[in-house]
């Protein structure tokens, strides 16, 4: 029966620490408080380091209104599993980031909240987790 216990305990909090797992965290700043910031071309800031190469004519591409190698590109992201900041339906647009060797879309994604742009989300796991970034003009 001594043994019984401590068991049971070990194995609630390996199933609560795999529950806690799962939820993805809300977009958080990165360390210091400040979002990176990405640059459009002709623009004085670098691109955040988490964001891949093939970000940068993605952007160029949303700020130029297209066109769009993507038919999905520009369509409403209706964030059904409420991992970023709630808003308005029709508020988040979701954008293709190009994977090198993929012929398909692949799972990099840069989201984009207002009309136009405010806010800015990348997502390399296909919306499981987003990471925020601002965009110099």
């Amino acid at each position: 029966m001594r043994l019984l216990k401590p068991l049971l305990l070990l194995v609630a909090l390996v199933i609560a620490a795999l529950l806690w797992r799962q939820q993805a965290p809300a977009p958080q700043p990165d360390a210091g408080g400040a979002t990176p910031h990405a640059s459009l071309p002709g623009a004085s800031h670098p691109l955040p380091p988490f964001l891949p190469p093939e970000a940068a004519d993605t952007l160029a591409r949303i700020a130029h209104g297209g066109p769009f190698e993507h038919r999905q590109d520009g369509i409403v992201f209706n964030n059904r599993e409420g991992r970023l900041p709630a808003m308005p339906d029709g508020y988040y647009h979701e954008y293709t980031v190009d994977t090198p060797g993929l012929d398909y879309r692949g799972a990099r994604r840069i989201i984009t909240g207002g009309t136009p742009p405010r806010v800015y989300y990348y997502t390399d796991d296909h919306y499981r987790t987003f990471r925020p970034f601002e965009v110099s003009r």
